[in-house]
């Protein structure tokens, strides 16, 4: 427990017993949940094959559920609604409302880093864990447990939302303003756990400086907030 978590041999039945509650995955492969649970600074036998296979997994079951569950939106509205729905930030909120930060095995510098709270390590073994419960049962298994760990976020919604970049560019155009532009200002923090820092400016306007763990993350999180300080 040197890392902080409830990891650890003596614990595997702690990771088993939240495994079935969290994420009903009851009885599982401890092998694959071990492994989906590692980050690549703990150890060789990580997550990154089985977070390569379950996001292939999540978009699948995703694609296939908004597709059913709204039939009159055109093709255009179902992708907006993939998009966010499989996103890096939502798989991050998923993995932190199911306790992914308590059992997540990190080297003891990535967590000092911050990786327990890092999206893209969240978003990452979110994915892994999908990958490992289609291993484990199969899509039907996977798609059950997506379907009940998305409902929220699948029904929060009733339009198909509109990525904040492409608002700020519809906003802008329509005020016969300039394009938006994203200028990389920097990247800070370990190679596990970047932060990009980018500024959004619009001509004539006060510009946004703003972070995130990917440019496109940061580059939406400045439109974002410049939509709240300049349309709102």
């Amino acid at each position: 427990m040197s890392d902080g978590t409830v990891w650890g041999s003596p614990l595997t039945e702690v990771c088993e017993a939240w495994a079935a509650e969290a994420l009903g995955w009851h009885d599982a492969d401890v092998a694959l949940l071990h492994r989906a649970l590692t980050h690549k600074s703990a150890g060789p036998d990580n997550y990154e094959r089985l977070e390569f296979l379950g996001d292939r997994v999540l978009g699948a079951v995703i694609a296939d559920w908004v597709f059913t569950a709204f039939p009159a939106e055109p093709e255009g509205k179902l992708t907006r609604r993939f998009h966010q729905l499989v996103s890096r930030e939502i798989c991050a909120r998923v993995a932190r409302r199911v306790g992914v930060p308590k059992v997540v095995k990190l080297g003891q510098q990535a967590r000092a880093d911050g990786g327990a709270d890092s999206d893209n390590i969240l978003g990452d073994v979110m994915e892994a864990l999908i990958g490992a419960v289609y291993l484990d049962r199969g899509m039907e298994g996977a798609s059950l447990m997506i379907r009940a760990l998305w409902a929220a976020e699948v029904s929060s919604t009733a339009e198909a939302p509109k990525h904040p970049k492409m608002r700020l560019q519809e906003w802008a155009a329509a005020r016969n303003l300039k394009a938006p532009l994203y200028t990389l200002l920097g990247r800070t923090g370990p190679h596990h756990s970047p932060r990009f820092h980018v500024e959004l400016s619009i001509a004539g306007l006060p510009p946004v400086v703003a972070e995130g763990s990917s440019k496109q993350d940061a580059e939406t999180t400045a439109a974002r907030q410049f939509l709240e300080t300049h349309a709102s």
